[in-house]
């Protein structure tokens, strides 16, 4: 019978230890991710409407759905600084999701919504 305990306690004290150990690497991937971040600032053109604006941003969301590369995307901007007055960021799954992006049918089909109603937009694309 005390070997039947000192087995289950072992065997509890590995399972925590091992669940401690996967948590921590878990931890440290969620610091760390190696997908890129492509952020995007943009002012709009003089005779944007608040219409077309918000198509063009809803249409970050289509996108995400139409290319596999791209995990997450944000669009709602809270703050803004300088004459951008809006942002958005799309989640590319890796490097060279956002390499293959460039320039893909996905990427053509949402510059139809979004460049006519563009002024100006600077990019920053961030990695680990």
């Amino acid at each position: 019978m005390k070997k039947l305990v000192f087995a289950l306690t072992s065997l509890a004290f590995l399972a925590f230890g091992t669940s401690v150990l996967k948590a921590a690497h878990h931890e440290e991937d969620a610091v760390t991710p190696t997908s890129v971040i492509h952020v995007v600032t943009v002012s709009w053109k003089e005779d944007a409407t608040e219409d077309s604006i918000k198509a063009a941003l809803e249409s970050v969301v289509t996108l995400a759905h139409d290319y596999e590369g791209i995990e997450r995307v944000w669009i709602k901007t809270i703050k803004a600084q300088g004459d951008r007055t809006h942002a958005f960021v799309m989640e590319f799954k890796s490097e060279q999701a956002l390499k293959d992006y460039a320039g893909s049918d996905a990427q053509k089909k949402w510059y139809e919504s979004y460049l006519p109603v563009r002024s100006h937009s600077t990019t920053f694309d961030i990695t680990n």
